[in-house]
């Protein structure tokens, strides 16, 4: 314990850092005031002793009896420390134990460079959450300095705003760097100090001060010549709130002083002074790396330091991830060729080559789907759907042959107009502008339109094959990808503008955006998935794994703040992938043909469809779900309640038509799975050819067999 009224004989201790006993002065310096310390910051050695005849080792006696005057609340210590961490002189008197042990501020202990600056870590963040003691009690025993002395001087000055000093100390310190590569920064740092002592004599009403350091200090340096001119302007300020506002300074004191500080502190080197908070930024970058190494990290949970305990690594858990088969539709009669869920999460509408659109209502509570509503009449069967931004309606295209697209209206179920340009046309593909009063739609026969909900045609760009569209959130630009392997944007403002942006070697057979209109999903013949940044116009990353030739498979972004990506393969599995690795997350199997699409659902992550040639529609969850699946604020699901008739032991059926799945993970990493069909319902539609104007897929018959989850990872757990 630490006595601050240590003294021996007829000597009083203080805090001081004077020795106590007969007035004599102490030898050993704080360590705190680093004045034993090399140019580096690191304690060089100290030949000096303890005053008088005072051994290492000694105890020493407290004077004072009084409890109340000491930290601890006893009449003596036993440790021999004042507060500055010293030892008393005198003759070593018995302490309140009547016995002696070695003294921690005495004890020898050898540190090579790398721990020293350990130790200089843990004292300067015990100096910053206030634990100044502590802080200099570490410094000495470990014989270590904080920092350079003449950096003290210059940190002690500036907090206090002796800016002569402080300019003093500021040549001082050119010694300890060096002049010729860091003679702006020099500069730099005199300009704050100025900038600073400048604003403060205009806060205090001394003009004539503040005009005497702009002119014979401040433009000498001939340094940053225009905020030398903007600071002159200040002098036109009538009050200091307005002082305040134009300069964007919080006013003399500490709080600007230190923000002060913490900018001249970056521009020396750390050997003389740490930067600011130095540990908590490597805290920071830990955990950051910890969270880009994460699998199965999705980067809108906070994991910042502040939410995330420093004493393990951080490590997300698969529980909630889309890997256990939930239910199998097979309502749908022939090939399911799409799959989308609107962007309010509440519903799922599949396209299919029986010329269907069948939209199903989600169970957020339960994941499931169910009360299914079918929209019939498309002549050439369904093979792409785009959602309203509201939910409320949907436009449905056919394979390259169809001249027509639907809009319908769900929640009235009715059709609200087809369109129809030129029998001539392929209208495949179609997206909504961001307010949902417009869409574009086009094919491959060269062109594409402008269309408002009631079918007026508003304007159209010619001589453009088509086969993929996006609207960007400017409601202005249309991305396209067409037949000379490339998206570019084009602008239905005024002037008419189009730019390239992607540039591939082989086919783009589909491509999707994420919200934030920044990264593009590209599906390329023969080559797979490829993820663009569209606003650096490079490609970013080759996703591993997935079979792509030439049938049109979409895929997709999700997870929360769509961190991870999926897609349909032409191998009958759905490969999932974090947003910043090559190597497939996931692999999920169950469907028996050519996989389409995958949509992953916006609002309630651990949901993810699949649609196949096998004529089903699969829906994956969790396989170990929490508790309940809420909506948070941001329009997220967050917790979730599995369906209870999937069964985590895999003996129980599943959903529609089901297969029932199950995965279980052992604390070594490794993970078994295990499989049982039923045929509670229905086997599912017939799989026959590719229909019109949709590639033949090969492949086993359609139906709703049972599945199995196999994770192709090297992580903590991998599910066979």
């Amino acid at each position: 314990m630490l006595n601050d009224n240590v003294g021996s004989g007829g000597g009083g201790g203080n805090r001081n850092g004077a020795a106590p006993g007969g007035g004599t002065p102490a030898s050993n310096a704080s360590p705190m005031d680093a004045s034993n310390c090399d140019q580096n910051g690191h304690t060089v050695a100290n030949s000096s002793s303890s005053s008088s005849s005072n051994s290492n080792n000694a105890t020493v006696s407290n004077s004072n009896n009084n409890p109340a005057e000491n930290d601890n609340g006893m009449g003596n210590s036993s440790n021999g420390l004042t507060t500055n961490g010293e030892a008393g002189g005198g003759g070593g008197g018995s302490g309140s134990g009547g016995s002696s042990r070695p003294s921690p501020a005495h004890r020898t202990v050898k540190l090579d460079r790398t721990n020293q600056d350990i130790v200089r870590l843990i004292g300067q963040h015990l100096k910053d959450i206030g634990l100044e003691r502590s802080a200099e009690m570490l410094m000495q025993e470990a014989g270590c300095c904080l920092e350079h002395p003449a950096a003290s001087k210059f940190r002690i000055h500036v907090l206090s705003g002796d800016w002569n000093k402080a300019d003093h100390d500021l040549q001082e310190l050119q010694s300890l760097v060096d002049i010729r590569s860091d003679r702006a920064s020099l500069n730099e740092m005199k300009f704050l100090l100025l900038e600073q002592k400048y604003l403060e004599y205009l806060e205090e009403g001394r003009p004539i001060d503040a005009l005497h350091v702009l002119r014979n200090e401040l433009t000498p340096l001939q340094h940053k010549t225009p905020r030398v001119h903007q600071l002159s302007s200040y002098m036109m300020c009538t009050n200091n709130a307005e002082l305040y506002a134009r300069a964007g300074w919080e006013g003399k004191g500490p709080k600007s002083r230190t923000r002060l500080m913490d900018r001249l502190q970056s521009y020396l080197p750390a050997t003389v002074m740490l930067p600011p908070r130095r540990l908590r930024s490597l805290l920071v970058q830990a955990v950051e790396l910890q969270n880009d190494r994460c699998q199965c990290h999705d980067m809108t949970w906070s994991t910042s330091i502040d939410s995330v305990s420093l004493l393990v690594d951080h490590n997300c858990s698969a529980d909630g991830f889309p890997l256990q088969p939930l239910q199998v539709l097979n309502d749908h009669s022939d090939e399911v060729w799409f799959c989308k869920f609107s962007p309010d999460g509440r519903r799922l509408a599949t396209g299919s080559k029986d010329n269907s659109v069948i939209v199903w209502e989600v169970d957020p509570v339960k994941l499931l789907l169910r009360n299914k509503r079918s929209f019939e009449g498309h002549t050439y069967g369904v093979s792409y759907i785009a959602w309203s931004p509201d939910s409320k309606h949907f436009i449905a295209c056919g394979p390259d042959d169809c001249p027509d697209l639907w809009i319908w209206d769900v929640e009235q179920e009715k059709l609200v107009t087809k369109f129809s340009h030129s029998t001539d046309d392929s209208l495949t593909c179609a997206a909504f502008n961001r307010d949902g009063t417009r869409f574009v739609t086009g094919g491959t026969r060269g062109q594409f339109y402008l269309v408002d909900l009631d079918g007026i045609l508003h304007d159209n760009w010619e001589g453009v094959r088509v086969n993929g569209l996006s609207f960007l959130s400017d409601n202005k630009t249309v991305l396209a990808a067409d037949t000379h392997y490339r998206i570019r944007g084009y602008s239905f403002d005024n002037p008419r503008t189009d730019y390239g942006i992607v540039q591939e070697q082989c086919p783009i057979m589909t491509f999707s955006v994420n919200s934030a209109d920044r990264l593009a999903l590209l599906n390329i013949s023969s080559q797979g998935l490829h993820l663009w940044d569209l606003q650096d116009k490079c490609l970013v990353r080759r996703f591993q794994g997935v079979t792509q030739g030439n049938y049109t498979i979409y895929s997709c972004f999700g997870g929360v703040n769509e961190s991870f990506v999926a897609s349909g393969s032409e191998d009958n599995k759905v490969y999932i992938w974090h947003i910043r690795r090559e190597e497939p997350l996931a692999t999920l199997i169950g469907h028996t043909r050519t996989v389409n699409c995958v949509s992953w659902n916006p609002v309630y992550p651990a949901l993810l469809a699949s649609a196949s040639d096998d004529g089903t529609v699969r829906i994956w969850g969790p396989q170990q779900p929490p508790t309940q699946w809420t909506a948070n604020g941001s329009g997220v699901a967050n917790t979730l309640q599995h369906h209870p008739q999937v069964h985590t032991n895999g003996s129980g059926g599943g959903g529609v038509g089901g297969a029932a799945d199950s995965a279980s993970i052992s604390s070594t990493g490794s993970a078994t799975s295990t499989s049982s069909s039923t045929s509670s319902s229905s086997g599912g539609g017939g799989g026959g050819g590719g229909g019109s104007g949709h590639p033949p897929n090969v492949g086993g018959g359609a139906g709703g067999p049972g599945g199995s989850i196999e994770v192709l990872s090297t992580s903590s757990w991998n599910i066979t």
